[in-house]
């Protein structure tokens, strides 16, 4: 069975050749907005732009994401220090 493209929910970029869809994997991975744009933009570099266009989105998803990680863990560290005074 051939499945169609359609450039809203099957953009040939996305599953041209491909077993899995990376917005299934995405979803089966129980991934978060930073790290799934990250595997989206890795997935189609260079099927829609230049490879390293793509590969630069990645990157700051994943920068984006280690930002908010380090915040989090900065503010568990001053509540925890706060409730220890």
């Amino acid at each position: 069975m051939t499945k169609e493209f359609d450039s809203v929910s099957r953009p040939s970029h996305y599953v041209k050749g491909r077993i899995y869809e990376p917005v299934k994997v995405i979803e089966d991975w129980g991934l978060n907005y930073h790290l799934g744009n990250a595997l989206k933009y890795i997935s189609r570099a260079g099927r829609k732009t230049d490879s390293a266009e793509d590969i630069k989105k990645a990157i700051w998803y994943l920068n984006r994401r280690l930002e908010y990680e380090q915040e989090k863990r900065e503010d568990f560290a001053d509540l925890y220090k706060a409730g220890l005074e």
